[in-house]
């Protein structure tokens, strides 16, 4: 087995180490279906030009760099169309509200890995930073953090984007005097049955729901419109598990995580439980970022940002309630987004002040993480996409 790592600035092609030894589960040879390709967003500068790419073989466990598929300006968050031709990134511009970001599209040549530009659109608002295509494929969402806002676009049959097609701008305001003194839009996140998209605004301390119509990519308020969250918690992203029972929402400012009970029929969510994402003893300032459920809604896993870490939680399959495992260090700093590989098998973390993304074995029995001693040197990676692609 192999693994291969290079730099974000390599030529195609990619560097060739010494052989590793195999992991305990992993297969010794590429199997039908374990073929990918990884897209990284980045904070763009002198090192670093927009989204990067790898071939991965996540049965033989190894991963060769590309280098760069498409340039940017800051794309810091990724998604995929649900026929895995196209990806969408927004440029996270305007945080202070003075600009609008923008989307752009791109054709993805599933053999090279390249990205080609389709068209890029404002994306009605500042501070872009989380974005979603419906699993029609006919509309895209974003959340526009600068300005508190959650907009949605029209997809046509090119894969290009027009619209936008509704604007919910959020108003008001929370306890926090410096980070909460208007809404703050964080993600958006579909319902497993692509009926309702879920908006955690941080700076309202409210998750919003919104009725999706995927065929007009209209939106429009649930009722109730939105559910509240503990003051000064910043919710910032939020999953459904597997089953479509239960919710999680994690809260940026205040460390947690909030567990809901879900009813499909209404859209509406109820409390269960809040957690923190933080082991006792720790004191200092952090700021949790991403969370992601496995495929099997056993384990959920959130990261620390100041703790530099991920949080591991059992869930229990009945009550959707979580037990906390482990706090695992990220070996880098600020981890703002991780991913699960299509396998189940392996979790890679993006460091983005470190400059790398680390990944790390999941025991399938605990769901506890350890370091594969693997680690890709990329600059300011804050967002990892896997999709389905050969590997050449």
């Amino acid at each position: 087995m192999r693994f291969l790592q290079c730099g974000l600035l390599a030529c195609l092609g990619a560097l060739t180490l010494a052989p590793l030894p195999p992991f305990g589960h992993a297969a010794q040879t590429a199997t039908a279906g374990s073929k990918y390709l990884v897209y990284i967003g980045t904070y763009t500068g002198p090192k670093s030009k927009g989204i990067y790419a790898y071939r991965y073989d996540a049965a033989a466990f190894q991963l060769d760099a590309i280098g760069l598929a498409g340039e940017m300006v800051r794309p810091s968050f990724l998604t995929l169309h649900p026929n895995g031709r196209f990806l969408y990134a927004v440029s996270e511009l305007g945080n202070d509200g003075r600009e609008n970001g923008s989307i752009t599209a791109f054709r993805i040549d599933p053999a090279s890995g390249a990205l080609t530009a389709l068209n890029t659109v404002s994306s009605g608002g500042g501070g872009s930073c989380h974005l979603v295509v419906d699993k029609t494929g006919r509309s895209l969402l974003v959340a526009n953090y600068g300005t508190g806002s959650a907009a949605a676009f029209a997809v046509g049959a090119d894969g290009g984007l027009s619209g936008p097609t509704a604007l919910m701008q959020h108003s008001g305001s929370s306890v926090d005097p410096r980070r909460q003194t208007g809404p703050r839009a964080h993600a958006v996140v579909l319902s497993p049955d692509n009926r309702f998209v879920f908006v955690p605004d941080l700076g309202l301390d409210r998750i919003f729901s919104y009725r999706l119509d995927a065929a007009t990519a209209r939106l429009t308020p649930n009722d109730p419109p939105f559910v509240t969250v503990k003051p000064g918690s910043g919710p910032r992203h939020f999953t459904f598990s597997p089953n479509g029972r239960f919710a999680y929402s994690l809260h940026e400012m205040g460390s947690m995580v909030t567990a809901f009970a879900y009813e499909p029929a209404l859209g509406k969510l109820t409390q269960l439980q809040t957690i923190s994402t933080l082991p006792a003893d720790f004191h200092g300032e952090n700021n949790s970022a991403e969370i992601e459920i496995d495929a099997k809604g056993r384990f959920l896993y959130a990261s620390n940002r100041g703790h530099d870490s991920i949080a591991v939680f059992a869930v229990d399959p009945k009550q959707g309630t979580l037990r906390a495992v482990e706090n695992v260090p990220t070996q880098g700093r600020t981890p703002r987004n991780f991913k699960i590989d299509p396998s189940g098998r392996y979790l890679f973390a993006a460091n983005q002040d470190s400059n790398n993304i680390v990944i790390f074995k999941i025991d399938p029995a605990t769901g506890r993480l350890t370091p594969t001693g693997q680690v890709l040197q990329v600059q300011s990676p804050v967002c990892v996409l896997f999709v389905p692609g050969p590997v050449q």
